[in-house]
């Protein structure tokens, strides 16, 4: 028996393939639609293809990656370093052949279509109460009748000028203060942690201190550069956590570190070093240096929390999934090696539970659903679902897996938000027809114009939004039944509707000479319903525990969250039912909770008050979150009438097919969807 061609999966996409031995790795991945840039055909000479090798034991994918399951560098790459530097470890794809399994990583300046990273500042009204406070002084200069130190006279204006006392100050500070009073004239100005601490000393008059309010996220991070003073967002940028070659999702990174010893380190220094990209650029964006940032604050889910610290995550990995701390942790900047003002001061908002992270506590900072006696759910989409539901009286929080769906990947035609994506799509219930708005693209696919418009991009593939509101029309079309089968009888009405083997699939932009097919296939299908049960299982757990049966308001968080239809995403049954205008999103709730954090100290004080009175509910050992899941399976849902939603949306009536002819074959349609559900939970 032949042995098989070697195993090629790229990162971030997810694409994966079998190819021959000596097929470059540029060729590999142009064949799987994967986004490399390459200007030159091949030849070497942009170094626009760089990739690198993620080494390593991978079970999600069944193999393991070696850097020498590539072809050893050879003259076109030498010629390459000859006049222009290649960092360590890449290689370029066009020159690279493959010799073995392995997994490629395509760093986002190696990708055409760059990530757009959706996770800007929202608007939201901060009770301004900075830590760090600037204070000018003149200080008395030394002469030969008063011996004192020049800390002591600086201690001394302060407090005649600004009342401050008993001023703690460490060496970082005397490294500079005297050349610092001596070039400002013994004019300076002074920030100030807390009314304790004394933590920078500049020469002359400084009107604004700067501090950075952070959001890891799995899939992106977002950093706002915000003025102290006027709580002023001066700055924000984003781009993708490098973490994701390790792992799409949270436990395939867990999973890096217990197949791979040191692993962990590798992570944490991959985040860290994002993080001073961050900080320089939001730096570079405001006209500063990254050492004027005094302040930072950190929100993240727990495995990303434990990583920016340097935990070890693996406890997360398996029940009782303990974490090294839920409380709130202040630091140091120089303990997590990061670039900003050597004594800038560090805080972590606390966690909540193994699988509800500082994130979650952002989230409940930006909402806060206790000072209200509505029932609000906050639901924070991403590789995990984080959940927050209850008011004024009670609050219970979990963690449902609904896995990478969401956001394009293990979609056959995903990919991330980023120009030529897909976000947008109606179906003619009629015709069945559909059209489609892509991003960087104001223009519906069949108005005047827009090929033009697309001309840069073209359609690439369709992102997290877009799915959403493709399957939901599929729905409300007829075309998808209420328990997810594309229903190929369909297909002598409309073309579209292709067999695939023994299931269907729906083609939602033709194929062009330099372009496959876009298609939702049957899987596609499925990858959504399983996310969506997970998120509405996790859900009605919650409910339950309240002894509620409908929620007053829903609150939509984080990127995913920002740009969905609510309607789409209730179509779906994604989220339970609720009066529409009741239903919004929150934007990057998690950020906003940074931000708070950052701008008003008395905030801090509450969080880490109100995360207590939290109740966790570990959906993984709930018994009744596997029932809550198979019924979920369903669009919206196998039982939940959706009344609400019925006065605004015309629901299809649902089809009579073999697997609810009777109560043995429901069962059996049961065991096949929780059979299903077990690789995402």
């Amino acid at each position: 028996m032949s042995t098989k061609d070697p195993l090629v999966v790229f990162t971030p996409s997810g694409r994966r393939g079998r190819f021959p031995v000596g097929t470059p790795v540029l060729q590999a991945a142009r064949s799987l639609g994967v986004d490399i840039d390459s200007v030159c055909g091949g030849r070497g000479i942009c170094g626009r293809c760089q990739v690198l090798v993620s080494e390593g034991e991978f079970s999600k994918h069944g193999l393991t990656s070696k850097l020498e399951h590539l072809s050893p560098v050879g003259q076109v790459e030498r010629d390459y370093c000859a006049t222009q530097a290649l960092a360590d470890g890449r290689r370029l794809s066009c020159a690279a052949k493959v010799q073995g399994d392995v997994v490629i990583d395509v760093p986002p300046d190696s990708q055409v279509h760059k990530q757009v990273v959706r996770k800007e500042a929202e608007a939201h009204d901060v009770h301004l109460d900075p830590l760090i406070r600037l204070h000018y002084v003149e200080v008395q200069q030394p002469d030969m009748h008063d011996p004192s130190g020049d800390l002591r006279r600086l201690e001394d204006a302060l407090e005649f000028e600004w009342r401050l006392t008993d001023l703690a100050c460490d060496v970082i500070v005397l490294q500079q203060l005297q050349k610092a009073l001596r070039a400002g004239d013994w004019k300076v100005t002074v920030a100030v942690h807390a009314g304790t601490q004394i933590v920078a000393v500049w020469p002359g008059f400084r009107e604004h201190a700067y501090g950075l309010a952070v959001d890891i996220g799995s899939t992106t991070i977002a950093a706002h550069l915000c003025r102290l003073s006027s709580g002023e967002v001066v700055a924000s940028a984003g781009l993708m956590n490098p973490q994701i070659r390790f792992g799409e999702d949270l436990m395939s990174r867990v999973s890096y570190v217990m197949m791979n010893p040191g692993g962990e380190k590798e992570m944490t220094a991959a985040v860290r070093e994002a993080l001073n990209t961050l900080a320089a650029e939001v730096a570079a964006q405001a006209g500063i240096t990254p050492q004027d940032i005094l302040e930072a604050t950190f929100v993240g889910n727990p495995i990303m929390h434990h990583l920016l610290l340097g935990i070890d995550p693996t406890e997360l990995g398996g029940a009782p999934f303990a974490l090294a701390t839920d409380r709130a942790i202040t630091l140091w900047a120089i303990e997590i090696d990061f670039a900003i003002h050597r004594n800038a001061r560090i805080y972590v908002l606390p966690c909540i539970a193994g699988h509800v992270g500082a994130d979650t506590a952002g989230v409940l900072l930006a909402e806060r659903p206790d000072l209200s006696d509505q029932m609000t759910l906050l639901v924070d989409v991403g590789t995990n679902a984080e959940i927050v539901l209850g008011n004024n009286q009670r609050l219970l929080a979990c963690s449902s897996p609904t896995g990478p769906a969401f956001e394009g990947a293990q979609i056959s035609c995903g990919q991330r938000a980023a120009p030529g994506a897909i976000e947008r799509v109606r179906v003619n219930p009629e015709t069945l027809e559909p059209r489609f708005k892509v991003i960087g693209s104001d223009l519906w696919s069949d108005e005047a114009g827009f090929a033009e418009s697309i001309a840069g991009s073209g359609v690439t593939g369709v992102c997290g939004s877009g799915i959403i509101e493709v399957l939901a029309e599929m729905y409300l079309a007829g075309i998808i039944r209420h328990e997810g089968t594309i229903d190929g009888a369909l297909a002598a009405r409309n073309p579209r509707i292709q067999a695939d083997g023994r299931t269907f699939s729906y083609e939602l932009v033709a194929a062009s000479p330099t372009q496959p097919a876009l298609k939702i296939m049957q899987n596609d299908v499925r990858a959504i319903q399983l996310g969506k049960a997970a998120l509405y299982a996790g859900v009605r757990l919650l409910m339950e525990r309240l002894g509620i049966d409908k929620v007053d308001r829903i609150r939509l968080a984080g990127a995913f969250g920002s740009h969905i239809d609510v309607k789409y995403a209730m179509v779906l049954g994604m989220i339970p039912d609720c009066k529409l205008p009741n239903v919004s999103s929150a934007g990057n709730a998690a950020g906003t909770g940074a931000r708070i954090a950052l701008l008003d100290q008395g905030s801090r004080t509450d969080i880490e008050q109100l995360v207590r009175r939290v109740e966790k509910i570990e959906t993984a050992v709930e018994p009744r979150f596997q029932e809550f899941f198979v019924e979920a399976m369903a669009i919206p849902h196998l039982s939940a009438p959706f009344d609400e939603l019925r006065k605004v949306v015309a629901l299809p009536e649902r089809t009579v097919v073999a697997t609810d002819a009777s109560p043995r074959s429901r069962r059996a349609s049961r065991r096949d969807a929780a059979s299903a559900a077990e690789p995402s939970v």
